[in-house]
């Protein structure tokens, strides 16, 4: 029996479903965290807004929410993004991978 050739698409098909993913399951986690923390800092600066436009009320503008603690969560966010990508995922050994062992032969 002679062999059949393979086609590009299956082996490219092969290599797609063979290819580990960029990042572990903690690292989507960490991910996801830290768009939280970003999302509620970024509602931490929402408001102040008056309903009479004539009227300034700067102590609803000049807050210590919206001024201070607002911009240190959006970064806090942000450097847990950062982490979470630089964090190197923890790669399981799979079962097609060859063991090593130090048992004698």
């Amino acid at each position: 029996m002679a062999k059949q050739p393979v086609s590009h698409k299956t082996t490219q098909k092969n290599l797609r479903n063979q290819r580990p993913f960029l990042f572990d399951k903690t690292n989507y986690i960490i991910m996801l965290t830290g768009l939280a923390i970003f999302i509620i800092g970024l509602l931490l600066m929402v408001g102040g807004g008056s309903k009479d436009p004539n009227q300034f009320h700067p102590e609803e503008i000049y807050s210590f929410r919206r001024i201070t603690l607002a911009p240190i969560v959006v970064i806090l966010g942000l450097v847990i993004e950062v982490f979470a990508i630089m964090k190197k995922p923890a790669h399981k050994p799979s079962a097609d991978s060859p063991q090593t062992s130090t048992s004698s032969r």
